[in-house]
């Protein structure tokens, strides 16, 4: 056997430890860089989870742009770890089938408006119909998020057995009163009108002596056209557009108390939302604020120009709906909400929080902002820009 000399011992000792640091060290480097490598693809490789939606609107529709504006902002956030597909209305349900069909499975999800479930429990429309105490659509929005009003539609839902999460957005501006053969210059004119509209604007009308069917969006321009409606309102200068109602009708009456704070739904199977991970249930909440604030940007920009093609191309008689009608409407949604409050205590319920935000928010509103039209009219104001004329 050959022994080392000291110094060769130390020597080769110091060599060993200094090899056995340098495989460690390689090894601890090739690992980190391994679960690196392996880090990133494992989003990338994830399985895609896909939601196929529908929407409540035709597919020609400025709604249903929304629903694949917002579908957009998901599918962008999530890489693709999510997808929603977006069909039109009727693609697998109708449109007042979507609420039922989402609940069930059917469909992963869809995008609508709660007045459309009116049908289900009548307090769900205080979403979207009725005056709402004087809130705008962005303050009814803010009572749902803030006021406790989200709360109690998850509540209504639940009561009903209806597994679907439920997000509320986009706020939408005063729908107008709606397209006439001739304008309305007194209340009593609506009385025997056969008349489209839904949610609870259905008994506004229906209290002023009106005949109500509430047909959804797409199927409103044949009804006015062979005659089975003789009015009707949908919603704004670009949809109505679209949707063809100058073609049948050349009288619009603007600005109504029947819709005045409404906004729109999207849906998604519970269970299916419950079964994603945190970080996509916060990619699709985001997608829904995103949504929101795009939606408003772009109906400021996309209905304003719509009006005035409304205006100079189609040839439309726009009418400010009269004093005296907007009154009638409200002493008519009095005896509305006296009624249902007594049979629905989830009307109750809902009301009386809407009321005590509303006394609060609107309050503030109107003693905090200026009236823009007084600079509206100190820069633009001449005959040829009035908004709309009166009957």
């Amino acid at each position: 056997m050959q022994f080392l000399k000291p110094q060769e011992a130390a020597a080769s000792g110091a060599n060993a430890s200094s090899g056995m640091r340098r495989k460690f060290f390689a090894r601890a480097a090739a690992a980190t860089a391994g679960a690196a490598a392996l880090g990133v693809p494992m989003v990338s490789r994830a399985q895609t989870v896909s939601f196929r939606f529908q929407s409540t609107w035709p597919a020609k529709d400025i709604f249903h742009e929304y629903a694949n504006d917002f579908a957009k902002k998901v599918n962008d956030m999530a890489g693709n770890r999510l997808r929603i597909e977006v069909l039109p209305s009727g693609a697998v349900v109708r449109a007042f089938d979507l609420l039922d069909a989402v609940a069930k499975g059917t469909l992963d999800g869809g995008h609508g408006v709660v007045a459309y479930w009116y049908g289900k429990n009548s307090a769900v429309a205080l979403w979207g119909s009725g005056p709402a105490f004087g809130m705008n659509a962005n303050q009814v929005l803010s009572w749902h998020y803030y006021g406790g009003g989200k709360e109690l539609l998850d509540e209504i839902y639940r009561s009903l057995n209806i597994q679907v999460q439920s997000f509320l957005y986009g706020p939408m501006p005063t729908q107008p009163l709606g397209w006439f053969k001739k304008p309305i210059t007194r209340a009593e004119e609506l009385k025997g009108l056969k008349y489209r509209t839904v949610g609870l604007a259905v008994d506004i009308f229906t209290d002023l002596g009106a005949a109500v069917n509430p047909l959804p969006g797409g199927e409103i321009v044949p009804a006015l056209d062979r005659g089975l409606i003789d009015a009707a309102e949908f919603n704004n200068a670009t949809s109505d557009r679209i949707l063809g109602f100058p073609d049948v009708a050349k009288n619009c009456m603007l600005q109504s108390f029947h819709q005045s704070g409404e906004q729109f739904e999207v849906l998604f199977n519970k269970p299916k939302y419950d079964a994603l991970p945190q970080e996509l249930k916060s990619v699709i909440d985001y997608a829904v604020q995103a949504a929101s604030a795009d939606m408003s940007w772009k109906a400021e920009h996309r209905y304003s120009q719509d009006y005035i093609e409304l205006r100079t191309k189609d040839k439309v008689n726009f009418f400010k709906t009269p004093d005296a009608v907007l009154r009638a409407q409200l002493a008519a949604w009095d005896r509305v909400i006296a009624k249902k409050t007594g049979d629905n205590p989830f009307f109750k319920r809902v009301l009386d929080s809407q009321r005590a935000f509303a006394e609060r928010v609107c309050r503030w509103s109107f003693d905090t902002n200026v009236d823009f039209r007084m600079a509206y009219n100190h820069y633009f104001a001449r005959p040829a820009a009035a908004p709309a004329k009166k009957a």
